[in-house]
């Protein structure tokens, strides 16, 4: 069994590294396209709000469905397939067919974005034991920072060598690998890996009452938590428990969120960070150009993205003793001094070492945010959970760009950095609030 999980860990971040490069670079290549086609980049920006959009209303359907599915692994490669081919035809639509169509298109393709993002990451909750939890949600997060270093330089060097609508169809075909890739992810949802601090709740002893079925169907597949006969769990894992209304289901990662408190302090505090660092991209572009290197911008985010990678990975090699919460708010705090500093110098070449500084900072930050929505997260709602915290994040993403993109005409781009820093440092103490209480019973 501990070696199935563990190659179902393997599989299951190789498959949101591919998908989520795909996603990162379609923020440039639809850009890049429109530019090719149109002459100008409004289109561009137009299709890949449309993408972004869905993320918040398509968030708690896809966790609820992926709750629900007595068979998860078709979910993941039918929303990872739907996400593929809905890039694909952006290629071959963006400036050439009406733009309600390629909106339509995008929006469908972003609406599989929460299976990327929070579905993928539910995983390595269920496919290890708690020792090796921090370091699977390290390497998962350095999957996300891989991804924003990879995703945009592949699609870069892939339209100036060939053509944007090509690099959209390599990026189509990342997204196709790890559809298919994800047809090895377990056939079925694994139970709950238990945690020692787990309580009996309603009578019935929720981690000591659960037997892994394990082995393998008749098709040689993994199927973790099949329920043998005569067990008390069914085939969705849970123990004497029929499953509520969907409806009820749509918003339960919601009130989940609402009520657990460390889930409410973690996810206030970093979709307030996420406000700022939404805006980070034109940031630098504006304080590269005022800093006297214009077009220059791209090095910051790169530096900042390096940086953030570097963090994750030492993250994931080397778990700090500290609580996840603790790690949190120390992450924000480096993040926002550095931000802070960066706004303040006039020396370029430090100004892209604070960058990169402020990314080494901010690499820890997902992967403790990670591991404290799987602590604190009842089972059932886990995918819920993660789906609708990553929307709300990336909706406050999409808000802080847009308040950077009104007020960058009448404030000076190092007041705009200062601004961003304040957020993080403002999420510094409601991230502490996530390590206060007992993790919940399972």
């Amino acid at each position: 069994m501990r070696g199935e999980r563990a190659g179902g860990l393997r599989d299951c971040l190789a498959t949101a590294l591919l998908a989520r490069s795909a996603d990162e670079g379609v923020a440039v290549a639809v850009v890049l396209l429109a530019l090719h086609r149109t002459g100008g980049a409004a289109e561009g920006a137009f299709v890949l709000t449309a993408w972004m959009a869905p993320h918040v209303v398509a968030a708690p359907l896809a966790g609820a469905l992926l709750a629900r599915a007595r068979r998860v692994r078709r979910w993941y490669v039918a929303a990872l397939g739907g996400f593929a081919a809905a890039i694909a035809v952006l290629a071959a639509c963006l400036g050439q067919a009406p733009a309600p169509l390629t909106l339509a298109v995008a929006a469908l393709g972003g609406a599989c974005g929460p299976v990327v993002s929070g579905g993928l990451s539910s995983l390595p909750a269920e496919l290890v034991p708690p020792e090796r939890l921090g370091r699977a949600y390290g390497l998962d997060a350095a999957s996300y920072n891989a991804a924003s270093v990879g995703g945009p330089a592949a699609a870069t060097v892939i339209a100036v060598a060939t053509s944007p609508a090509y690099a959209l169809l390599a990026l189509a075909g990342s997204a196709a690998l790890a559809a298919l890739l994800a047809l090895r992810l377990p056939a079925r949802r694994p139970p709950p890996v238990p945690h020692p601090t787990a309580q009996p709740t309603g009578g019935h002893t929720t981690t000591g009452k659960r037997e892994a079925a394990g082995g393998r169907g008749p098709d040689g597949e993994a199927r973790y938590g099949e329920a043998r006969p005569g067990s008390e769990h069914g085939p969705d894992g849970e123990v004497g428990r029929q499953l509520p209304p969907f409806r009820a289901d749509l918003v339960a990662g919601l009130l989940a969120v609402r009520r657990i408190p460390q889930l409410r302090a973690i996810t206030t505090s970093t979709t307030l960070a996420f406000v700022g660092l939404g805006g980070l991209g034109t940031t630098a572009v504006l304080l590269a150009e005022g800093r006297g290197s214009p077009g220059a911008g791209g090095l910051l985010v790169t530096a900042f993205a390096i940086g953030a990678l570097f963090g994750s990975l030492a993250c994931a090699r080397w778990w700090p003793r500290a609580p996840a919460p603790a790690l949190a708010s120390w992450s924000l705090l480096g993040l926002g001094l550095a931000l802070a500093a960066a706004s303040f110098t006039s020396h370029w070449v430090l100004c892209v070492a604070l960058f990169a500084a402020a990314g080494t900072a901010e690499g820890p930050l997902l992967g403790a945010t990670l591991r404290i929505r799987a602590d604190h997260s009842p089972a059932r709602l886990r995918a819920q959970v993660f789906t609708t915290a990553a929307g709300l994040k990336i909706s406050a993403a999409a808000a802080g760009a847009a308040l950077v993109g009104v007020a960058a005409g009448s404030v000076s781009p190092g007041t705009l950095l200062l601004c961003l820093a304040a957020t993080q440092l403002a999420a510094v103490p409601l991230g502490l609030l996530a390590g206060r209480g007992r993790r919940p019973a399972r």
